[in-house]
């Protein structure tokens, strides 16, 4: 008997989603629990995984279409496996059995890509072809089961047609083009941060700290740090605890503007900018006034599994009064950074350059670090950001006073 399969229920701050990728295709074998498809929403990667072993019946919803939440997507059979994917499975370890006799007997193998026929191709793929009026036939699926995708459709249209008589003397190099839809999670950071320079005044200013205080408490206690706590103890965790005591002392920088409203949050969520394979994710840190450095290390590296896993959910990234991205981590020296709004300041730390500094009349070689603010002066002055900067300044160059709370 067949069941419906549906999208997850999304989260009121998510209208719709959109089928990214079907891992599996009807009368294709699946296990429990495995996943079958992939819906991107403005700010996540659903998975949606098979209810019980069997094979997926019919495909609904095909890749490229807007779904809703718990909308149906697919029909679901289960029980054994179809005697079609049998045979196709069969055929598939003779082959390799064949390739492999043939590698054996110092023969290249002859590789087989047999393509589904059209009316097995996904509902988005079947769209493309009728759109450009290219035949199936003329189209090399690289897809499970020589099935053709989306991007072979493009591939095979942006082909250049043969010269009908070029000069032997010249020789014609192809100038290839990919064109590929625009992810939903990079278009909707791409709005957010077009909105956030459209509407907010955003300016920012620059500082330096010395890094010397910082690096050699790390080198001294790191190891102890480790063995105590089952964390690394890196800078980001210094720079959240000095972060969040700034911002107890400048209130509107962990503000926020709603309409004609300012709006002080009396918590600290700090947002922590991480870089996944999708596209730039900020995980929030709650309540980080009560958090100890382990705590914060450990949500931080909690978090950069999660983003490399695709497993982050919209929870982790919902609400921040105040955010911190880290573009030293790729070797940037100084940069600008753009508001993550509806936040009214973000701070951008750089990489550590060594670099000769006057010290009290002496030249020393420092690893020193740019600061960035950026801010909205619509709400921020220039002297409450400024102040807000030398404070992270100062207690990062003598962080005793950040563990004494002075």
């Amino acid at each position: 008997m067949a069941t419906e399969i549906k999208a997850p229920v999304f989260p009121e701050s998510v209208a719709d989603g959109t089928i990214a990728t079907w891992h599996k295709q009807p009368g294709e074998a699946v296990s429990r629990d495995e996943v079958i498809c992939d819906i991107e929403t403005d700010k996540v990667v659903l998975e949606v995984v098979a209810p019980a072993d069997g094979t997926i019946a019919n495909i609904i919803k095909g890749e490229g279409d807007t779904v809703l939440s718990d909308e149906v997507i697919a029909t679901f059979e289960a029980g054994a496996v179809s005697g079609a994917s049998q045979t196709q499975a069969v055929q598939s370890e003779e082959k390799v059995e064949q390739a492999a006799a043939a590698t054996e007997a110092g023969a290249a193998p002859v590789v087989e890509r047999a393509q589904a026929p059209v009316q097995d191709q996904a509902p988005a793929v079947r769209k493309a072809l009728t759109e450009t009026g290219i035949n199936a036939s003329e189209v090399s699926g690289t897809g499970r089961g020589g099935r053709i995708t989306k991007e072979d459709v493009a591939n095979h249209q942006s082909k250049p047609a043969a010269p009908a008589a070029a000069p032997l003397s010249v020789a014609v190099g192809e100038r290839i083009e990919k064109r590929v839809p625009m992810t939903r999670l990079r278009k909707r950071v791409a709005e957010r941060l077009l909105a956030a320079t459209q509407e907010t005044a955003m300016l920012t200013t620059f500082n330096e700290v010395n890094m010397k205080p910082i690096m050699d408490m790390r080198a001294q206690y790191k190891d102890a740090f480790e063995k105590r706590h089952g964390a690394r103890l890196g800078f980001m965790s210094f720079f959240v605890k000095a972060a969040t005591e700034a911002l107890k002392r400048y209130p509107a920088v962990n503000a926020s503007i709603d309409g004609d409203d300012i709006v002080y949050h009396g918590y600290y969520d700090i947002g922590v900018a991480v870089s996944s394979d999708r596209g730039l994710v900020v995980p929030v840190l709650r309540d980080t006034d009560r958090m100890n450095y382990a705590e914060v290390e450990n949500g931080i590296r909690d978090y950069a599994f999660k983003a490399r896993d695709g497993k982050l959910g919209i929870e982790d990234m919902t609400g921040g009064t105040f955010t911190i991205t880290n573009g030293g981590t790729f070797g940037s020296l100084l940069s600008t950074p753009i508001l993550n709004t509806p936040q009214t300041a973000i701070l951008g730390m750089h990489k550590i350059q060594e670099r000769p500094m006057a010290v009290n009349g002496q030249v020393e070689i420092l690893p020193m670090m740019y600061l960035a603010l950026s801010y909205d002066h619509r709400l921020i002055d220039g002297k409450e950001a400024v102040g807000f900067l030398v404070t992270i300044k100062e207690l990062l160059e003598e962080p005793a006073k950040l563990i004494l709370d002075l």
